[in-house]
């Protein structure tokens, strides 16, 4: 109907088919040309109206518009020739056919405004106007249409005159227009709507831009309105493919994933360029090499990386993402692969038939969807070939342009450059994460001072980085725990790492302070900072510690941090609270002091030390993450296993961290008083026979006679030495767990022992060679009262 005159339906006769050829529709105008009822010919096929002696073929199955002359049965029996013109539905298989009625008489009786335009100089205006123009009355029926007009249109102006746009072409667009047009109708101002549709006059869907205006008389009054239809198809698909090209520009590419890069690709140019597209790629060679830079030969196994389709779930495809599939020299994939450059099928020598033929399942699915082309495009990038994006049309009526081709060049060029990053990134990810955890601890020491826990999780897309953590037995069944984080990521951050790490271990190993320990792995940074930039290397090199030792016997913790987040303590009857340490600076600054500090641990405090990647988070501030980092920690620490996952699930997103994270939990341990035992020492040589004595007896309270032979010769040789060359007062303590026993003896004197080989008519110089031959570990260590030499014998295997 008519949107400004619902009751002027009797202007044009209306009739819809379905695609049985059943009348299911019969207006008044229907009814007023050949005299039937509606209810005498809806539900009855539609060839029972034509004459006998009918003349011209009716639409067929495959066409998409027809108009005609045909011999029409009149209810009276007369015989009407009535030219048709029928259109099929978009929406299914049903045709409306429609013909004006009484058109010239309409016309006739219009006002003055519009018979105007009958004038011989503005109607050969109109005619020979380049624009294709078409003038609706006040009910919306054409008035006329010029040659422009008509070419577009495909149909003669005197067979049309009187129908609605909506009668004369596609259905959508003419509703649309229609639509607009009532609106201009009753507002009197003028719009521009786009809109794409087939004319009758062209081969293919166009883009047009419809200039709608009123038709006013002198007084303002509308009479009507002009259609004013310009093809802008070629700017607007200029504009198309740019704005495709800024698409995939911004889309493709937002992750250092390969597979989805290839579904990045997949989305943006479905449905833009194809109804249904695939991403298949070559797997990576062996060993982490490159590709090789001359094309493949076939057959070409591919894996398939990503795909995307018009239709939910991707019913077109016959191989899923992940699964392998081989493509011989007849496939289009594997054509384009060899040539190195975009194929469309099918094409003039038939390989695509060749290629169904032997694919019957991918014949059957082509044949099922209607798929009538498709573009193979390969993926390239730095000169090696990474695999091949195949775009299928099957809704799409239009074969693939040369523009076409040039576009999908384009983006998957841009997303071959991304691919290929993303695959570089994912080589020197796995390196630099294999190489990081071959340098981490792979267990954790068991230890009498302490029990630990720890974590370390990679970013998840970005590199790896430099992030460590480890526990370190010191002397006197003192241990040491540090975590660090080198800056950056990558191979270089993850090597850095290990070399810190070892000169960790290495100045543990001579007992220094924190701070002191601190103070020497900052030179070291310094001296690596200055080879990297010797050597020509990007960025310098930059690091954040923090290293705390815990004396099991004194039960204090002493600790040190090097710009690293400060540890948070839980006392056994406490809540969390973050550790008071002076921050220091990062190393790799030089010459900057650090403290430390020293604290009283009740046995049973849990520690926590961990890198930044915990905490920060782009969702929330640094202080929500301490508190959920408490929060987890209080009610989970009676478990260290479960309180680490506890803290990496309440701080880390579901999809991971975006930085890494390393984080150790540590339990202290107490020793007994009872497994101790001191003695102040005089500097008298003839006191060492007495204190062997109050050594074996104090081991025999211990039940550890197995070791009081050694143990007299060690003891007997540190305190002979002490009492020789030290200096007092001289102090003797024996600690012991279930495998170990230690001897320490110390003094006031600050230079310590070393090791050599006694000549043969020496009469000294063979002690400590026989201390270090008799225990598994021996040395020395500085306090700030002196120095204490040690020695462990082993306990294991002794009664």
């Amino acid at each position: 109907m008519s949107p400004v005159h619902p009751l002027d339906e009797a202007a044009t006769a209306r009739a819809v088919i379905d695609e049985n050829g059943t009348l299911i529709h019969w207006n008044e105008g229907a009814h007023r040309l050949l005299g039937y009822a509606p209810e005498e010919v809806e539900g009855r096929p539609a060839a029972g109206l034509l004459a006998p002696e009918a003349t011209g073929a009716p639409p067929g199955s495959t066409d998409y518009h027809w108009h005609g002359l045909l011999a029409l049965r009149h209810r009276d029996g007369r015989v009407l020739t009535v030219w048709l013109l029928a259109h099929r539905l978009e929406r299914n298989g049903d045709w409306l056919v429609v013909t004006p009625l009484d058109a010239e008489e309409l016309r006739a009786v219009r006002s003055q405004a519009l018979s105007a335009l009958d004038a011989p100089l503005v109607r050969a205006v109109l005619a020979q106007s380049p624009c294709a123009m078409a003038v609706y009355d006040d009910r919306l029926r054409l008035y006329g249409v010029n040659d422009a007009m008509s070419e577009v249109i495909g149909l003669p102006e005197d067979r049309i005159r009187g129908l609605r746009i909506s009668e004369i072409g596609d259905q959508r667009a003419g509703a649309q227009l229609e639509h607009e047009m009532a609106d201009v109708l009753a507002s009197g101002r003028g719009r521009d709507v786009e809109t794409y549709t087939r004319g009758g006059g062209r081969d293919r869907p166009h883009h047009w831009l419809a200039r709608i205006a009123p038709l006013t008389d002198t007084e303002g009054r509308v009479h009507g309105v002009c259609v004013a239809a310009h093809d802008f198809t070629e700017q607007y698909r200029a504009r198309e493919r740019l704005q495709l090209v800024n698409e995939a520009s911004v889309r493709i590419g937002s992750t250092l994933d390969v597979t989805r890069t290839a579904e990045e690709l997949a989305d943006v140019c479905v449905p833009a360029l194809a109804d249904f597209v695939s991403v298949d790629l070559l797997d990576p060679p062996d060993n982490g090499g490159e590709y090789r830079a001359e094309p493949p030969t076939a057959p070409i196994t591919l894996r398939r990386a990503a795909h995307r389709s018009v239709n939910p779930g991707s019913p077109e495809a016959v191989v899923e993402p992940g699964d392998v599939d081989v493509y011989p020299a007849s496939s289009p994939q594997a054509d384009s692969l060899i040539a190195g450059r975009p194929l469309v099928a099918p094409n003039a020598d038939g390989t695509l038939e060749e290629w169904l033929n032997w694919d019957e399942v991918r014949g059957k699915r082509v044949r099922e969807y209607g798929i009538h082309a498709t573009m193979s495009v390969p993926i390239r990038a730095r000169g090696r070939t990474l695999g091949v994006a195949v775009l299928s049309r099957f809704r799409r009526a239009e074969p693939f342009t040369a523009d076409d081709i040039l576009l999908a060049e384009e983006v998957t060029a841009r997303a071959a450059v991304c691919i290929d990053n993303a695959r570089r990134f994912s080589r020197e990810r796995q390196t630099a994460l294999a190489l990081q955890r071959s340098l981490l601890p792979q267990s954790l020491p068991r230890t009498a001072a302490l029990e630990a826990a720890s974590r370390y999780l990679p970013a998840a897309r970005a590199g790896v980085g430099g992030d460590w953590f480890d526990v370190i037995p010191l002397s006197g069944m003192r241990v040491a725990m540090v975590v660090g984080d080198v800056i950056g990521n990558g191979i270089q951050a993850s090597a850095t790492m290990g070399r810190l790490r070892t000169a960790v271990r290495t100045l543990a190993d001579i007992d220094l302070a924190p701070d002191e320990l601190l103070t020497h792995l900052d030179d070291l940074v310094v001296r690596l900072s200055a080879e990297a930039g010797a050597e020509g290397t990007t960025g310098e090199v930059g690091a954040t510690c923090v290293y705390a030792v815990y004396d099991p016997v004194s039960r204090r913790c002493t600790l040190a941090r090097a710009g690293h987040p400060p540890p948070v303590v839980l006392l056994p009857d406490g809540v969390p609270r973050e550790i008071d340490v002076p921050p220091g600076p990062a190393l790799g600054l030089g010459g900057l002091p650090f403290e430390s500090v020293e604290l009283d641990l009740p046995e049973g405090t849990v520690l926590a030390l961990y890198t930044d990647g915990l905490l920060e988070s782009r969702e929330r501030d640094l202080d929500t993450g301490h508190r959920l980092l408490c929060r987890a920690l209080e009610e989970s620490s009676q478990s260290l296993e479960e309180a680490a996952h506890a803290i990496l699930q309440a701080l880390l997103p579901a999809g991971g961290a975006p930085d890494d994270v390393a984080l150790l939990l540590a339990r202290t341990h107490g020793l007994a008083a009872s497994d101790v035992a001191t003695w102040d020492i005089p500097a008298d040589p003839a006191l060492v026979a007495p204190i062997r004595k109050q050594v074996a007896e104090q081991l025999e309270v211990w039940e550890l006679t197995g070791a009081t032979f050694t143990a007299e010769l060690v003891v007997s040789e540190l305190v002979t030495n002490a009492i020789r060359y030290g200096e007092s007062p001289i102090r003797l303590r024996l600690i012991h767990d279930d495998e170990t026993l230690i001897c320490e003896v110390s003094d006031s004197s600050h230079t310590a022992p070393h090791l050599r080989r006694a000549k043969t008519f020496d009469e000294g110089g063979r002690g400590l060679l026989l201390v270090a031959q008799l225990t598994q570990r021996w040395g020395s260590r500085h306090t700030p009262e002196g120095k204490t030499i040690w020695a462990e014998l082993s306990l294991l295997g002794e009664e």
